[in-house]
């Protein structure tokens, strides 16, 4: 078992892209295999020593920050092992989950294989996406993370081990779960609240008949330690159509993405090919495009929001795909002389490169105002879309806050960041966050759409499910973590997790 006390080793473990600060650990623990996972569980049920799982450092809400004892980084885990085809184009992989999402793919598309979900962070591992429920630009068409994982290998608090595939172990009418472990089985009633519809990454995964492996997919290193995962693939397209279209009026985008969408679903449902289908569309008003006109200075002076949109195409429907849609800029007022339309394979990875460069941009300036990141991460149904819209525009005029809003607008998930230039902002950015977390969830939105909530967003729990709920999901957390040292601080506010 490699271990470090080393202050200097210990410091590159105490911080996320939440820049929440703060943190401490007595230890950083390296375990090289399942079995040192669970001897350090084990030993650590044992002493009461607290847990934090650690990744890549990719996440955005503070859940691998510690605050005393152990720090479990999962670094060196393995990376892809078998890729295997089954029947026809059915192809799967297993990996350990510390490789990182780039890695993945690009070993893949050796293979002329994909991954389907694509988080925007390319550095982060697998097995920290899985305990998000990541998804991404992608997720419009291919779903999150959680429709491709096929089986989980978990290591709970008590150094026992589960195997668990999808559809071997559900859920009965009663809500029961029976989870059978190397040393124990395991009785757990899943929470009675209803989850929000869509895109949704906020506290315990729960619904009829779901399957064990779900329960454990989102819950942010809270449940158990993933140590293997097998997730399922598809052929790599061959070719993608891409473009990043620029529009003067805010409204025309809207609608344009609102088209898009509508006639993507329609053609999808109707099983035609050749047609218009995006795989992404995603969105940037004006004050994203204000931040990325530093590294991208051609971006059009009068635009006042962009689209990315992306659709995976054959060779010989470029010609007819690019006409619909260029019809559908000309329907929806784009700037088309002054937008930009991938004609090869190379503008479509820098239009990638664009897409993924907001974020990072976000990030930047956060750290250098020495702030805790504030970002929503709400994903409201779709008739609450354009309420969604104004409800962030209202809240922040006249704020004197500074701030954009981009992201997954298919989905009806739009992050606005706002970016405090100082302890007084960043305390009202909180306050109005918060407020804007009650609407959200009265329109039947979530709070967390793929970021989960952490330690920095966990108190939004208590709008989505109450009391009730967080003690629903607490009985769960006490069952297969008794000794409550995994995450702590993470998910729970510390009085649901108190005997």
């Amino acid at each position: 078992m490699i271990r470090s006390n080393n202050p200097e080793t210990i410091r590159s473990y105490l911080s996320d892209a939440s820049n929440i600060g703060g943190g401490y650990a007595e230890e950083v623990v390296f375990p090289v295999n399942e079995q040192e996972v669970a001897q350090t569980l084990d030993e650590s049920s044992l002493s009461g020593a607290p847990v934090t799982v650690s990744g890549n450092g990719t996440g955005t809400v503070g859940a691998r920050v510690p605050f005393g004892g152990i720090v479990l980084s999962t670094e060196k885990l393995g990376g892809l092992k078998t890729i295997v085809q089954s029947q026809g184009d059915n192809w799967h992989a297993v990996a350990g989950p510390a490789i990182t999402l780039k890695k993945l793919q690009d070993e893949l598309s050796q293979k002329g294989l994909l991954y389907p979900p694509d988080p925007t962070e390319p550095r982060a591992f697998l097995g920290a996406s899985v305990a998000t429920n990541a998804s991404g630009a992608r997720n419009f068409k291919y779903g999150a993370t959680r429709q491709w994982v096929r089986r989980l290998r978990v290591v709970l608090a008590t150094g026992d081990i589960l195997e668990l595939r999808r559809g071997e172990c559900v859920a009965g009418n009663d809500g029961a779960l029976f989870l059978k472990g190397k040393r124990n089985s395991y009785k757990i009633k899943l929470p009675t609240y209803t989850m929000p519809k869509g895109k949704h990454s906020a506290g315990y995964y729960a619904t009829p008949g779901m399957s064990a492996l779900d329960l454990f997919i989102g819950s942010e290193g809270t449940l158990g330690v993933i140590t293997e995962i097998e997730i399922g693939l598809i052929v790599k397209p061959l070719e993608y159509y891409s473009g990043i279209v620029f529009f003067h009026r805010e409204a025309d985008a809207w609608q344009f993405a609102e088209q898009a969408k509508v006639l993507s679903l329609k053609n999808r449902a109707e099983g035609k090919k050749d047609e218009l289908d995006a795989c992404a569309l995603e969105y940037f008003d004006s004050h994203a495009l204000m931040l990325l006109r530093s590294p991208y200075p051609h971006i059009p002076g009068r635009a006042q929001s962009a689209i990315f949109f992306e659709q995976d195409i054959s060779p010989e429907a470029r010609k007819k795909i690019e006409e619909e849609w260029l019809w559908l800029c000309r329907e929806n007022h784009v700037l088309i002389n002054e937008s930009w339309f991938g004609k090869s394979s190379e503008e479509h990875k820098e239009y990638r490169v664009f897409r993924h460069a907001i974020p990072a941009l976000v990030n930047g300036v956060v750290r250098r105002q020495k702030q805790r990141k504030i970002g929503t991460d709400f994903a409201v149904p779709g008739k609450r879309f354009l309420d969604l819209m104004n409800l962030y525009r209202s809240s922040m005029e006249g704020s004197g806050l500074r701030y954009c809003v981009f992201g997954h607008i298919a989905d009806n998930h739009l992050h606005l960041n706002i970016l405090p230039e100082n302890n007084w902002e960043a305390e009202r950015g909180w306050q109005l966050c918060h407020k804007l977390v009650t609407q959200v969830v009265a329109w039947g939105g979530t709070v967390a759409a793929e970021h989960g909530v952490g330690k920095l967003k966990k108190e939004y729990l208590l709008d989505l499910y109450g009391e009730s709920g967080l003690n629903e999901m607490a009985m769960i957390k006490k069952k297969l973590d008794p000794a409550g040292i995994l995450g702590r601080g993470s998910i729970f506010p510390d009085a649901f997790l108190q005997t």
